[in-house]
């Protein structure tokens, strides 16, 4: 099974770190390219332990829907989120959060997964889903540390939790 080891170093207090990780706005942000949004559990604001969102992105040119819901939390070192329901086989993505010092946090993301299709979808993970996962993963990486170190984390952080109920 692939496992994508992702470390990243921001200048800004851990717990900024670690609800930016949880917004689902900042998410959004991060998946622009993919047209990624939430269309049900929660839609926006932080996602808590216990809580689920729906996303609704295209990868591949195909549009495809991901529930993932946050099975573990311990505020401000770790969360963990699997998802329920998509396109994987299995998907179970760990963050964890250090503090370096008063103001300087490492993010260590480790994602694992594995696609469908037995040897098919070995054959899809080595050679293009791998490094598919690993482009989102920076490009969301990158966006969390350019708004935790300026000022724009204050837009993300002070916007209210929505859920959309299913129907």
């Amino acid at each position: 099974m692939p496992r994508i080891v992702l470390k990243t170093i921001i200048n800004a207090p851990i717990e900024r770190c670690f609800d930016l990780s949880r917004s689902v706005d900042l998410h959004e942000i991060s998946t622009a390219q993919t047209n990624e949004k939430a269309i049900d559990g929660v839609i926006s604001g932080l996602i808590g332990v216990g809580e689920s969102v729906t996303w609704k992105a295209k990868h591949f040119g195909i549009y495809h829907t991901l529930t993932s819901e946050i099975t573990q939390l311990n505020s401000p070192v770790f969360f963990q989120d699997e998802m329920t329901k998509g396109i994987f086989k299995r998907f179970v993505h760990e963050h964890h959060f250090r503090k370096v010092s008063v103001a300087r946090t490492e993010i260590i993301d480790v994602f694992e997964f594995e696609s469908p299709l037995w040897a098919l979808g070995k054959i899809a993970d080595k050679y293009f889903v791998r490094k598919h996962m690993l482009g989102l993963l920076v490009r969301r990486s990158e966006v969390i540390k350019f708004y935790a170190e300026t000022e724009k984390w204050k837009k993300i952080l002070g916007k209210p939790t929505k859920s959309k109920e299913k129907k």
